[in-house]
């Protein structure tokens, strides 16, 4: 019986395994780099209180009111719309109203603008 010797000079598998778990390591730095680098840009949510109602004296009258809030105090305006439209704008003084002619399932949209120059929306729904 002859013996015959297997040659087993090739890259082992645990090499294999190690050559991928590196790639997967940079890869996954790569990537968290650029998601990370990017969220530095998203400012920071305000938090400001505006609703809409009907009145109960005139329901076909919608009222809305500031609540104020955290950043109540960095409020330049408050611009209001239905519809699309301009309805008017609130004072940034915490409980100030504005009261307008709206229809049924009236769209009302608050828009905050902030001493910092951005804008958010406040309220956005139908009375």
């Amino acid at each position: 019986m002859a013996f015959t010797k297997k040659n087993e000079e090739a890259v082992s598998p645990v090499i294999g395994v190690i050559l991928m778990v590196a790639i997967t390591v940079i890869l996954a730095a790569v990537i968290a780099a650029f998601v990370f680098g990017m969220a530095g840009n998203v400012s920071k949510t305000k938090i400001v209180a505006v609703t809409a109602g009907r009145d109960n004296a005139n329901s076909g009258n919608v009222i809305v009111t500031n609540h104020g809030g955290q950043d109540a105090a960095r409020i330049t305006t408050v611009t209001i719309t239905q519809g699309g439209v301009s309805a008017g704008s609130l004072s940034s003084a915490v409980g100030s109203t504005l009261t307008f002619a709206a229809g049924t399932n009236a769209h009302i949209v608050a828009v905050g603008t902030f001493t910092d120059a951005t804008q958010q929306v406040l309220l956005d729904t139908y009375v």
